[in-house]
């Protein structure tokens, strides 16, 4: 892709000039030393952040997982990486943000090269107390950890990434898990300065800046953000930062797809951007749920899943919940007591250490059975929604226990008509690094589909149910099914988008 909004060659530098832009008139502004107020702890990602970034037409969700999940379990298709390199304080956070907001798609992370800086020993420590350690060469760098989290966000899996505190210079305790998404938005000096790194990156950009612009940035981020004095900062620009740039950044501009002059306002520059990754979105769309339609047709039920016995009890509770005409206060009654049996049913398979996780909002309603008969067990929750636009599952709130991953989980949905939903939590508690023989699925009614589906990804996960019905119509619902579970229980009246497996026909 040609270089957009480019006057001259991306490889010329520009005088910066005079104005209020000049280097002369910022540091007439800038204090010779640090100030004396408390430094300002910066860090590459904060651990308070919210999963969540709000723009000015939407909140885009930046924690959570696309329903790229086929019959298989695996990922129907990759995500989209995008590249953005440029020198240091050249504005890539800023083109970043911008091109998240333009793209306005539902998922999308954005990952900081800052945040793979390696851990110093005492005597770089040392060095870069005095500003002598050079952070702009390779080394400074554990592209060995970066590679490895850039390729599983890739896949759509969940990473861990380190917090790195640039006052200390140091790597914080706390790390932040982030999670799939359709777009991945990676940042850096060096994003292109690896073989193994480039070869993730779908599109790369270079943000071209001039060079007196970014002493300015730096200048004025390391002093008011960073406590540091203004001749450290000269000192460690001299010496490292422009001989890296020269070295390392500035030669990477020939592998960009496209440079962005003038950072983020280079309008031109990002509706090309934005207008690529559409189409490569569009080109890479699959629909779960047809796809899922059509699988395991005619095949019998697996042998990992477990139907509670058809009692006359059992028979004669399934026609009052399955009758529309039923009061909510029967219903309720009729539909606890079933819980309670299936629960007590999954139990003769599970040892004592369990962990209950439901998938909001329907399996919220089988916690109290399983609480009345596990006393004190640890609770989970998941909040799964459809997508009004494309029908599709889509994560929004997850909040599991503190090493889930030592227990089994008896994961709790009212119904199951495709299985969509109950597969992306099941990958979800698999991405916690729980084992996949330790999850049991359980639900009052499940439909064939969603049995065969749930059982070809996951093998190993156990299924549990009171009932299974042959069919789901068009719209994916259960039929004849039980309504919409989520409704009749807690007396709402409008149809709800809560949870792909709330049916609305009897």
């Amino acid at each position: 892709m040609a270089a957009a909004g480019a006057e001259e060659r991306p490889g010329s530098r520009r005088d910066s000039g005079s104005g209020e832009d000049s280097l002369d008139t910022l540091l007439s502004r800038l204090p010779l030393t640090p100030m004396l107020s408390p430094r300002k702890r910066t860090m590459s990602q904060s651990k308070t952040e919210p999963p969540l970034l709000r723009t000015s037409k939407r909140t885009i969700y930046t924690a959570g997982r696309p329903p790229w999940y086929t019959e298989t379990g695996t990922p129907f298709k990759e995500a989209f990486v995008i590249g953005l390199c440029g020198g240091s304080a050249s504005g890539k956070t800023t083109v970043a943000n911008k091109i998240i907001e333009a793209l306005d798609v539902p998922w999308v992370v954005l990952l900081s090269m800052d945040c793979f800086y390696k851990v110093l020993n005492k005597e770089q420590q040392e060095l870069a107390a005095r500003n002598e350690y050079n952070f702009d060469h390779p080394d400074a760098f554990d592209f060995d950890l970066l590679i490895s989290v850039l390729r599983k966000l890739k896949k759509g899996k969940s990473v861990k990434v380190p917090v790195y505190d640039f006052t200390t210079h140091s790597r914080r305790k706390e790390w932040k898990t982030i999670y799939g998404a359709n777009v991945v938005v990676f940042e850096g000096i060096l994003s292109f300065a690896n073989k193994e790194l480039l070869k993730l990156l779908d599109m790369k950009v270079f943000v071209d800046t001039d060079s007196d612009i970014r002493l300015m940035r730096r200048l004025q981020r390391d002093i008011m953000e960073r406590g540091r004095d203004i001749v450290g900062v000269i000192k460690q620009y001299n010496k490292f930062v422009k001989p890296a740039f020269e070295q390392y950044i500035e030669p990477t501009v020939q592998v960009a797809d496209i440079v962005v002059p003038r950072g983020g306002e280079n309008f031109v520059a990002l509706d090309l951007i934005v207008q690529h990754v559409h189409s490569q979105l569009e080109k890479r769309e699959i629909t779960v749920r047809a796809a899922l339609a059509s699988a395991h047709q005619g095949q019998p039920l697996p042998k990992s899943l477990s139907v509670l016995e058809s009692t006359p009890q059992v028979r004669g509770m399934h026609t009052i919940i399955r009758n529309k005409d039923t009061t909510r206060d029967e219903f309720i009654f009729y539909s606890k007591r079933l819980m309670r049996l299936l629960i007590e049913h999954a139990l003769s398979f599970l040892p004592l250490k369990i962990t209950g996780v439901s998938i909001l909002r329907a399996g919220e309603t089988m916690e109290q059975a399983l609480t009345a008969v596990c006393k004190d067990i640890r609770l989970g929750k998941i909040l799964i929604q459809t997508n009004h636009d494309t029908g599709e599952p889509e994560l929004h709130y997850l909040r599991l226990p503190k090493e889930i991953s030592e227990d089994y989980v008896i994961l709790m949905d009212s119904t199951v008509s495709t299985g969509a939903a109950a597969m992306m939590a099941v990958r979800v508690l698999l991405d916690h690094d729980v084992h996949e023989e330790k999850i049991f699925l359980l639900s009052l009614l499940m439909a064939e589909m969603g049995v065969h589906s749930v059982a070809y990804a996951f093998p190993r996960v156990r299924i549990i149910t009171t009932a299974v019905d042959k069919r789901v119509n068009e719209e994916f619902h259960i039929i004849p099914g039980i309504g919409n579970f989520g409704d009749r229980y807690f007396g709402t009246d409008a149809p709800s988008a809560w949870c792909e497996s709330e049916s609305t026909d009897y």
